[in-house]
């Protein structure tokens, strides 16, 4: 089912949406990348895509907390795919700061690449999954849609409102073979997080494994990493008929993070 489809990852250079690019083109989907890094390395990766899956890989580097850079990015997919069957809203940011210290634009900053620009892309995909009858939305979330964390409050208020805009879109789209769900990863090894770990690891004069297995014993019960491999591999299951009755929901994959 899954051969002649396309799918945009937005945030898809490193990490989950790798991970999840991955698992889609390794199933027969083409591929629209989208995100920041080194021209060079992205084009390398863009190609080695082609060949290890024999599948069309583009790449798109939209600026998605720019105003309408979600939606141009999606109209840019289209054109360029001939269709987009799956969107997959991955692309975020982080600020870490107590609430009354918090930086008004670094509020603005998060809000707009983690909440708004999934609207815009979501908005933008509709139209074009409601005329071919068929579209899966998936929208990568986090624990921290479920659960707070201290100094984390743009992050929080941003993945709990993702959470909510899936339901809505389930609810919209429910009579359609359009289906729009929600992953929640806890700690996953990202090269992102590997520099949490090291900057830890660092600052506490503890050893990186150390610094490691004690972020993920402050949150994570499983005291195991999510891999971006194990997230494409729910994507590819939700994108499937087995799952054409699930929608507007949010799966938690974070080792009980949110269990507790």
């Amino acid at each position: 089912m899954f051969n002649g489809k396309a799918a945009l990852i937005s945030g898809s250079t490193s990490g989950i949406g790798l991970g999840i690019a991955r698992a889609l083109a390794a199933k027969g989907v083409s591929i629209m990348l989208n995100g920041f890094g080194d021209a060079a390395e992205i084009e390398t990766m863009r190609a080695d895509l082609e060949r290890e899956f024999g599948v069309r890989v583009l790449y798109n580097g939209a600026d998605l907390a720019q105003s309408d850079g979600a939606g141009a990015l999606v109209r840019d997919a289209e054109a360029r795919l001939g269709r987009l069957d799956i969107l997959v809203n991955n692309a975020g940011i982080q600020h870490v700061a107590a609430v009354e210290d918090f930086p008004l634009e670094r509020w603005d900053a998060v809000i707009a690449l983690n909440l708004t620009a999934v609207f815009q892309g979501i908005r933008a995909a509709l139209p074009g999954m409601k005329a071919r009858g068929w579209g899966r939305i998936i929208n990568i979330a986090s624990a921290h849609g479920q659960v707070a964390s201290i100094n984390k409050s743009a992050y929080v208020a941003s993945k709990h409102g993702v959470l909510g805009l899936t339901k809505v879109v389930g609810l919209e789209t429910a009579e359609l073979d359009i289906t729009c769900n929600a992953i929640c990863p806890g700690w996953v090894l990202t090269p992102l997080v590997q520099k949490q770990i090291d900057a830890r690891a660092q600052a506490q004069g503890v050893p990186v494994e150390q610094a490691g297995r004690d972020l993920l014993a402050e949150k994570q019960p499983s005291k195991a990493f999510t891999t971006p491999e194990q997230i494409g591999e729910l994507a590819v299951f939700l994108c499937s008929g087995a799952a054409a009755n699930m929608t507007g929901g949010s799966i938690s994959m974070d080792g009980g993070w949110t269990a507790q």
